[in-house]
């Protein structure tokens, strides 16, 4: 229950902490209205669900060949964690003010942008394939705990996008505002570098906890 609520948590506050997706579905948005944000958050969450089935197969083939393997997997999205979470911690400016790189004419196809951008974004594919080990039980299927995991990132996803997306139209000053976006950016440092502690030493306790069986 304590990893399935620690999966939860770090999870909204990654989906929710500013960045490419965020800056993409707020210059939709206020291009073409809660429509195009919409389509834009479908495109985006549609991207996540590619990643989750090619991170699951992956990591679980991994297991089947060396458990060693998924142990530094496991070490090494935890330092990751840790090293987001300093990096948001130390941003002095969001990724929101420097989207216009990422935006496409306004012809493209909001839901094919979003689909594109999430899925050749390689820093999403680098935390799918260490964030989602950090959650496994060896002694449980694998590859279907790697499934949940992805497709609850998905859902959370999809909600916040729509939640967002939904009253931007009212708030958009005031969530782009430079003040809100390092709060976000800080309490999402916190919160990651926690983690990757928290995470780490879990790790190295469970090895110790196996060394001594």
């Amino acid at each position: 229950m304590n990893d399935i609520l620690t999966f939860l948590v770090l999870t909204l506050f990654v989906i929710m902490s500013p960045g490419i997706d965020t800056a993409l579905i707020t210059k939709r948005t206020m291009a073409d209205g809660q429509t195009g944000g919409y389509k834009m958050a479908l495109g985006l969450a549609s991207g996540s669900l590619v990643h989750t089935l090619a991170a699951t197969f992956g990591l679980s083939a991994l297991l089947l060949q060396s458990a060693l393997a998924f142990e530094i997997v496991k070490y090494a999205g935890a330092v990751y964690l840790m090293y987001l979470g300093i990096s948001a911690f130390l941003s002095k400016k969001s990724d929101t003010g420097s989207s216009a790189k990422e935006e496409k004419t306004k012809e493209t196809s909001a839901f094919r942008q979003g689909l594109v951008s999430n899925v050749l974004n390689p820093k999403v594919a680098v935390f799918f394939l260490t964030f989602l080990p950090q959650f496994v039980q060896n002694d449980h299927n694998v590859t279907l705990q790697l499934l949940l995991m992805g497709i609850t990132y998905t859902i959370l996803a999809i909600t916040w996008f729509f939640v967002f997306v939904f009253f931007i139209n009212y708030l958009r000053k005031w969530l782009t505002t430079p003040s809100v976006q390092r709060f976000m950016d800080k309490a999402t440092g916190v919160v990651l570098i926690g983690f990757g502690l928290k995470l780490a030493l879990k790790n190295i306790n469970n090895k110790k906890a196996i060394c001594f069986r």
